[in-house]
């Protein structure tokens, strides 16, 4: 649990977007991770609802963390979202991030998005890879 505590910090000292947008992340374990973001009016798309773009980035930014909790550098090879609900201004959305299978340098995550209220909004499956370090920055 330490060594996933140590990554996530790591890896949300250098997370510049989801400094930006204010997105915590909570309940770090092995192969899991809780990214919480309230959806300001910034967040809202032509139609008054939460912009689907911030959701799936909400999503991938609990994929990364959980995926990145065994200290080894990993990325997101395929991922792919069914948004169930809209989300609205204010809503507090948590999307919880679990690993479902991890296998030599693949593994695969599923993340439910939720209100504080428990409605879920949208559920997101993503594909890891753990890659080095020197294709971090090609």
């Amino acid at each position: 649990a330490a060594l996933a505590r140590d990554a996530a910090q790591r890896l949300l000292a250098n997370d510049a977007v989801a400094q930006a947008l204010g997105i915590e992340i909570r309940d770090v374990a092995p192969g899991r991770a809780t990214a919480v973001l309230r959806i300001g009016p910034q967040l809202l798309n032509g139609h008054g609802s939460g912009h689907g773009g911030y959701l799936f980035l909400l999503a991938d930014t609990a994929f990364a963390f959980a995926c990145n909790t065994y200290g080894e550098p990993a990325v997101a090879r395929a991922c792919e979202i069914e948004f169930l609900r809209p989300a609205a201004a204010g809503d507090v959305l948590h999307a919880v991030a679990e690993e479902r299978v991890r296998s030599g340098r693949s593994g695969i995550y599923d993340v439910t998005i939720r209100r504080d209220d428990g409605t879920v909004v949208a559920e997101f499956r993503g594909h890891s890879r753990v890659v080095g370090a020197s294709a971090l920055r090609r």
